[in-house]
């Protein structure tokens, strides 16, 4: 087939399409609009897309966007995003903390602050709602990159109900606003502790446009049970992360991407309910914005 996106005619279109050859607007936006249209018009002659399938695929994208939150971590983006970040920490010499992964689209701004310093209190209880399923209780230190304890951290934590259901979220309407999420002041020692009511993995909405593309890929859209985290703290970079419980079926095989190694701890079940210890390391901030959450919308109750 011919190639006419190298095309003088076509290569005009861009130019004008993204408006390189207007004296307004943002420098940087259009160059990134003209490689992303040319990038799909590569793609349209490379496999002859007509003009059906595009106008479908449009389509899809327009009845999906309430779906966009998990469709970007469905198709791999969200976690390249962490590896793109991940390349630029190597290349500025900086190594080493707790990785990071996938933030996913469930997070609850103006979640309870609650104090978690260990030598006033002995844990904090997530779970507001009935639950009739296992206890989880997770604890551990939050430490800077030569071990010291980090202080006056504060802990976001949120995860799903024994359904697999996000309050806020929660199609059923059942759970109240923040149950099984929480905000939790740490003291000067870095120790947290918390219990909760042990998270289900879940999958995407049935009949949902994530689900239509996972089967259209010959891929299943589950995620293994897990908790999300937030982790600030004055002079530290802002950890985003999560764990994956190392023995749910799932937990190496997340349609999200969410897995990395160094976060896939195995619940201690010796003492009848699930117990996890794990530390979390961060690193040292360079810079004011280092101490801050990305410019991510996110939903608010």
């Amino acid at each position: 087939m011919t190639d006419i996106v190298k095309s003088a005619t076509v290569q005009s279109l861009l130019d004008r399409a993204s408006g390189l050859t207007e004296a307004g607007g943002d420098p940087r936006l259009k160059a990134i609009t003209r490689d992303l249209l040319e990038a799909i018009m590569v793609a349209i002659e490379k496999y002859d897309i007509s003009e059906g399938e595009f106008w479908q695929a449009l389509m899809f994208l327009q009845e999906g966007a309430g779906e966009f939150g998990l469709i970007a971590p469905g198709v791999g983006i969200e976690h390249f995003i962490d590896l793109h970040m991940d390349a630029k920490d190597a290349e500025a010499g900086i190594s080493g903390g707790t990785p990071r992964t996938i933030e996913g689209p469930l997070y609850v701004a103006g979640a309870p602050l609650v104090d978690g310093d260990l030598t006033k209190t002995n844990d904090v209880n997530l779970t507001d709602d009935p639950d009739d399923t296992e206890t989880l209780t997770m604890s551990g230190r939050i430490i800077g990159p030569g071990g010291e304890a980090v202080k006056d951290a504060v802990l976001h934590v949120w995860h799903a109900n024994s359904k697999g259901f996000y309050s806020h979220f929660d199609p059923t309407g059942e759970q109240s606003a923040f149950n099984n999420r929480r905000r939790i002041k740490l003291g000067a020692d870095g120790r947290y502790a918390f219990s909760s009511k042990m998270p289900r993995g879940y999958s995407c909405p049935p009949g949902g446009a994530t689900d239509g593309l996972m089967k259209a890929l010959g891929r299943h859209g589950d995620r293994p049970a897990h908790v999300h985290f937030f982790i600030e703290a004055p002079g530290y970079r802002t950890l985003t992360t999560q764990i994956n419980f190392g023995d749910d079926p799932h937990a190496h095989d997340d349609f999200a991407f969410g897995t990395r190694e160094g976060l896939l701890p195995v619940p201690d079940r010796s003492g009848g309910n699930p117990a996890i210890v794990f530390d979390f390391e961060l690193q040292q901030a360079r810079s004011d914005a280092d101490q801050t959450f990305s410019a991510r919308p996110r939903a608010e109750a």
